[in-house]
């Protein structure tokens, strides 16, 4: 384990390449809940644009979740569907077994009405420090077909939060790509239901550090957990 902790340091700062979209979505966390299900739908808007993700998930067993995802595009009064994503994450390491939590995630996309594919796969990791912990997914991802250039892409999302108490979770998250570089404050918490049930909510705002990126890109996520 210490040999793929020291391999995957250096990916930390890489040469960011994301040239086809923007690299803002969700920080990812390593663990699977056992017989845990989700409804999940979360959406980011940017310039009058608005890219939203409906899911549904399933974890089946104490270290496999699976998901599946329609993505849809608004722009302007235009709603369409977009595409169709299968994503399965895994738990590689028990909570608290090593410094850092370990998963991974992989990622099958495939556009609506063209030709185009994206495979893609991260390193999901975790640490807490008291009441802080800090998040990093470094994505690696390949885009093909006729629509599309073929091409390989790197991504990465950080987040750092305050687990100020389980319904509210104040945090700064980094986002970066070749055209993202994006920073700002996210809050998040909990809204338990009963045993097993409860709405998870995400909501932020980050602003664009470079050129490339929208000035605001607001994200909005909510899970239903059963």
């Amino acid at each position: 384990m210490k040999n793929i902790r020291t391999a995957l340091l250096p990916l930390l700062f890489p040469a960011l390449v994301m040239a086809d979209d923007l690299a803002v979505d969700k920080v990812y966390h390593p663990y699977v809940q056992p017989l845990e299900q989700e409804v999940e739908w979360r959406m980011v808007a940017a310039d009058g644009d608005h890219l939203q993700r409906l899911g549904l998930g399933q974890s089946l067993n104490d270290r496999v979740f699976v998901e599946g995802y329609l993505l849809a595009a608004e722009e302007g009064d235009t709603f369409r569907l977009e595409g169709y994503e299968l994503e399965t994450r895994f738990q590689l390491t028990e909570q608290g077994e090593f410094a850092v939590d370990w998963g991974m995630i992989v990622e099958l996309e495939k556009a609506h009405q063209e030709d185009g594919w994206e495979l893609a796969t991260a390193v999901l990791m975790e640490k807490q420090w008291g009441r802080w912990i800090g998040a990093a997914n470094l994505w690696l991802e390949y885009e093909w077909g006729d629509e599309v250039k073929d091409e390989f892409e790197t991504a990465m999302a950080l987040q750092t939060r305050y687990r100020l108490s389980p319904a509210f979770e104040p945090a700064i998250e980094f986002y970066g790509g070749e055209n993202t570089r994006a920073l700002g404050p996210v809050a998040m918490g909990d809204v338990r239901f009963g045993a097993g049930k409860k709405l998870h909510w995400e909501s932020g705002v980050l602003f664009g550090l470079s050129k490339k990126t929208p000035d605001a890109i607001l994200r909005i996520l909510a899970e239903y957990e059963f």
